[in-house]
């Protein structure tokens, strides 16, 4: 019998601020071509887990695995944890690209430059490469015109597109999305989750913080809900939707439906 290694695999995630302990012992496994939407409430953990994936926080504790390379964590004096080689860290950041809600363009770079900028500086590829994919990229999502625009002169939409595109730039092994569609305008929306969905459709790697529940249970092969630092249910989205499901999360999705009617 074979066994698989997982895409990605975090075990056992604690995290607190203080005296607040927001992550609680989370663990979460994706093979590749899994598509993940983490559901829950305001307060739940879902973006500090994402970010202690992408090592942007420090867990307190457990481990994070990318591609069967485990990031290498120590003690230091003062009882935290912190990474023990700050190469591994690039690298492994390197393969988990992040997608922000709040889109993270660097405002003084055109479109263009903000996708070649981290396949030339981090990766060292050439830039005549990196320009020819970062062009196919924005043909893809529907930009390629826009390329030489600043960000300040595109939709929340489109600049959202662009995170999206500049984020496959880094040839990524897992996509990580904090709440992509959370800021926009309504009408906005539905141009960044199409984008999402080819990416889905094509076998991409994706953890997807979100409050769309179509895209949840339509597009996803996993749910995960959680509450209190806590996974409180998870399974295929007909389980979690369906009649078995938590209590809790036939509340929250219930809060949901009816602020949609609203």
């Amino acid at each position: 019998m074979t066994t698989t290694t997982a895409t990605l695999a975090v075990t056992g995630i604690h995290k607190s601020f203080g005296s607040h302990h927001v992550l609680k012992g989370i663990s979460m496994t994706a093979q590749k071509g899994d598509v993940i939407s983490i559901l829950g409430a305001s307060g739940s953990g879902k973006s500090t887990f994402l970010r202690c994936i992408n090592l942007l926080e420090t867990p307190d504790q457990g481990s994070v695995c990318l591609d069967g390379e485990t990031l290498e964590m120590r003690q230091r004096k003062d009882g935290r944890m912190e990474p023990v080689h700050r190469k591994q860290v690039e690298r492994m950041r390197s393969q988990l690209a992040m997608v922000f809600q709040n889109f993270n363009l660097w405002s003084h770079m055109t479109v263009l430059q903000n996708l070649i900028e981290g396949p030339m500086r981090v990766q060292k590829r050439p830039r005549t490469e990196c320009v020819e994919e970062a062009e196919a990229l924005l043909q893809r999502v529907g930009l390629f015109e826009r390329r030489d625009y600043y960000p300040a002169h595109l939709s929340g939409g489109q600049q959202q597109r662009v995170a999206i595109a500049r984020a496959l730039a880094m040839r990524p092994q897992v996509m990580l999305f904090d709440e992509p569609t959370s800021a926009l305008d309504p009408e906005l929306v539905g141009e960044v989750l199409k984008v999402m969905r080819s990416l889905a459709e094509e076998g991409r790697t994706m953890l997807v913080v979100t409050h769309e529940m179509g895209f949840a249970r339509n597009v996803s092969n996993r749910v995960v809900f959680m509450h209190q630092g806590l996974v409180d249910v998870e399974g295929a989205p007909a389980d979690v939707f369906g009649a078995h499901s938590s209590e809790r999360f036939r509340q929250f999705n219930s809060g949901h439906q009816e602020r949609a009617a609203a």
